[in-house]
Order: C-alpha cells, then structure tokens, then sequence
C-alpha cells in the first residue's frame, strides 16, 4: 500500500537551517500533489507547504513564505522542504501528505490529502 515516511527532523539553533524528507512508495510519485503541514500540542494542524505534480506550481504558509522551499525529485520518489533563518515557533511535528488528485498553487493548501506520514519533530532553541 502507499507509505509516506519523514525524515531529517531533530534540534537546531535560532538562525539555522534544516532540510526534510518524505519518501514515497507504493504509487507513481510523479502524479501526486504534495504538501508539508505542523502542529503543536494544543493547537491546530497548519499547512506549511505544497508542490504540484510537476514541480513547477507551489504555495506556501504567510508563516513561512521567505524562508521554507518545497521541491521534489521525481526520479527519486521523494519531496523535500528547505528550512531556513528558524524561529523557536517553527517548533512543531512535521507531516508530509499526498494526494492523486491534480492540485496547484492556493488550491495546494487544503486539509483533506488522502495519505499522511508519520510525522517528525522539529525543536528550534532561542
């Protein structure tokens, strides 16, 4: 069945950078729109993220714009986000989510993808 599986989660300084990753396997990667949203115990799930079937349309968060890039690699079934210049309120569990349906730029920030990872935790320290 399809799996989505995070990686590259740990503890960074204020300031620094972090790169995820989320493989997929199960399907063909190249037709599924994908996203990165986070959540905080306490509070709700926000979309940080998201990327078009082709690379070419993404959208992201008024949160993170400037500072997080979304790309994907196609050949390699896995979809990255770029994190930059990080806050301590960037601290969250980050999940990658998936989804066959042909999705671009706002359209991209919606709650109802089909797949969901595991998520991984992100601890930015002041």
């Amino acid at each position: 069945q399809v799996r989505l599986v995070e990686s590259g989660g740990g503890l960074v300084q204020a300031g620094g950078s972090l790169r995820l990753s989320c493989a997929v396997s199960g399907r063909a990667f190249s037709r599924y729109a994908m996203g990165w949203f986070r959540q905080t115990p306490g509070k709700e799930r926000e979309f940080v993220a998201g990327i078009s079937w082709s690379g070419g349309s993404t959208y992201y968060g008024d949160s993170v714009k400037g500072r997080f890039t979304i790309s994907r690699d196609n050949a390699k079934n896995t979809v990255f986000l770029q994190m930059s210049s990080l806050k301590p309120e960037d601290t969250a569990i980050y999940y990658c989510a998936g989804d066959r349906r042909e999705w671009t730029g706002s359209v991209l920030a919606r709650y109802d993808y089909y797949y969901w990872g595991q998520g991984t935790q992100v601890t930015v320290s002041s």
